[in-house]
């Protein structure tokens, strides 16, 4: 049984519906309950594996900065308003003033930023919808403060538009399948040797990593670790759809289900004008950050992360993070790098990019 695109129709956006969520912009946005409350040994772990990141460093007591996608969900690509219309991820802008720690409890707090109406060739109407979430620890001390956005389409009219064309599922040979296994057996985190911040040159490369191939085991593991924004089980779901019926879309046996199955519902995904299932925008976000904190090594603090999502990473996709050193800067009592990054699938799409802001210790 197919998904049959001619029963089952849309909402579309309305100058009503934007009116209302404008209304919105700076006022204080209702916490939906988070995944993980407190950095414990446990969530670190889970979160680390979710994301394939195996840096030693984070079974001593710290945690991978994009643990805050596991903390909150607004951060995460979590959106309000404009019900029935899809939300599509499309970056965060995290800023750490400190490192999270194991036993960290966190609360974040969110305000609607902005929104604001962009040209689309993917649908009628499209929205970027900016959230601001502040992070603060049991004292009140502020942890980091993130921008996140996604894109509101309508479904419909980006299926029908067309956008992105059919694409072809990457069939693997052995000797491929092997390079990524020589590339996951060569990826080393910088670990105790320090990175002076003396000896970084301009225009350096990062060690790349490789996530993938993405299958739905991994989008699996990955919502073992961070959560999801919809995912609910029997009655705690028809609590949810209960309470925000735009939610409740119903599958090829009528039975409802989030719009969060995009990610692993082949047909689900080609109604809402993607040629396929795919990936969590959050997990490319963290992927680039697991490259910056290999690189950097244990003395080395990620202060900044910066990116945006350009495609969608299908099932079956190959993705290779990579970076570049753009500047160094040097003051007083500050030493920083600022890096370029860049997630490139096996078509050689660019389907992430972004920056980093490091700082490391002097020689």
């Amino acid at each position: 049984m197919r998904y049959n695109a001619a029963v089952t129709r849309f909402p579309t956006i309305t100058d009503a519906a934007v009116a209302e969520l404008r209304a919105r912009i700076g006022r204080p946005v209702p916490r939906p309950e988070p995944y993980i409350e407190t950095a414990t040994r446990d969530a670190i772990r889970h979160w680390a594996h979710g994301i394939g990141d195996r840096n030693p460093r984070w079974q001593r007591g710290e945690a991978p900065p994009t643990i805050l996608f596991a903390m909150d969900r607004i951060v995460s690509g979590y959106v309000g308003g404009l019900p029935g219309i899809h939300a599509m991820y499309a970056g965060t802008d995290f800023r750490w003033r400190r490192p999270i720690r194991e036993g960290d409890r966190l609360a974040g707090a969110s305000v609607l930023l902005d929104l604001v109406e962009k040209p689309s060739r993917f649908a009628r109407r499209a929205f970027q919808q900016t959230y601001r979430t502040t992070f603060t620890a049991a004292d009140g001390a502020v942890v980091c403060e993130a921008d996140s956005w996604c894109f509101r389409t309508e479904r419909d009219t980006a299926r029908e538009r067309g956008k992105y064309a059919e694409v072809t599922p990457h069939r693997y040979r052995d000797e491929e399948i092997a390079a990524i296994r020589r590339a996951y057996a060569a990826e080393a985190a910088r670990g105790a040797e320090p990175r002076y911040w003396n000896d970084v040159k301009e225009g350096e490369t990062l060690p790349e990593i490789v996530k993938g191939p993405l299958t739905v085991t991994s989008v699996i593991a990955f919502v073992q670790g961070w959560g999801s924004l919809y995912v609910r089980a029997h009655g705690l779901a028809f609590d949810m759809f209960a309470r925000h019926p735009a939610l409740a879309i119903p599958n090829a046996l009528g039975v409802p289900e989030p719009p969060e199955r995009v990610h692993w519902d082949e047909e689900f995904a080609r109604a809402v004008g993607v040629p396929g299932a795919y990936d969590y925008g959050p997990e490319r976000v963290a992927w680039l950050g697991h490259l910056v904190t290999n690189w950097m090594g244990d003395a080395g603090q990620l202060e900044r992360l910066s990116v945006q999502v350009r495609r969608h990473n299908l099932i079956g996709d190959t993705t290779w993070c990579r970076g570049v050193v753009r500047a160094k800067e040097g003051m007083d009592d500050r030493a920083v790098v600022h890096l370029d990054l860049v997630a490139e699938n096996q078509r050689g799409e660019r389907t992430a990019t972004g920056t980093a802001t490091v700082a490391l210790p002097r020689r």
